[in-house]
């Protein structure tokens, strides 16, 4: 069986946002790469299904994630389409665990790749 974070990104990834709102606590806290927060459930959970659906070809590749004390990491790539160019955007998430194991925190971090950068970086 999946660990909490697996399962949140199987579920984003399939747009199974009743199944997702079981991984997570009424208090979720969401704060995007800009600052952005959507907190508690309820509202965070209209902001997944609105989003998702519209984000042209859209996917994720989860690279790796590490769990430690109440705390996982996970890396990964989401990708998007931009007048028929796919866009990869290098992320990590922070994931704080509440002590029955739902998710009630999540941070995330964007890497930025500009134009310039060695292709092998992309």
């Amino acid at each position: 069986m999946s660990e909490v974070v697996e399962q949140y990104f199987e579920l984003l990834i399939a747009h199974d946002f009743d199944r997702l709102a079981d991984l997570l606590t009424d208090d979720i806290v969401r704060i995007g790469p800009f600052g952005d927060m959507k907190s508690p459930l309820v509202p965070y959970l209209e902001f997944l299904a609105d989003l998702m659906p519209r984000l042209p070809g859209y996917a994720m590749d989860v690279h790796r994630v590490m769990y430690s004390d109440g705390v996982a990491v996970a890396e990964i790539t989401e990708t998007i389409e931009v007048d028929g160019t796919k866009i990869p955007t290098p992320e990590a998430l922070v994931f704080d665990l509440a002590p029955d194991g739902r998710i009630r925190k999540i941070q995330i971090y964007i890497q930025r790749l500009d134009d310039d950068a060695p292709a092998l970086a992309r």
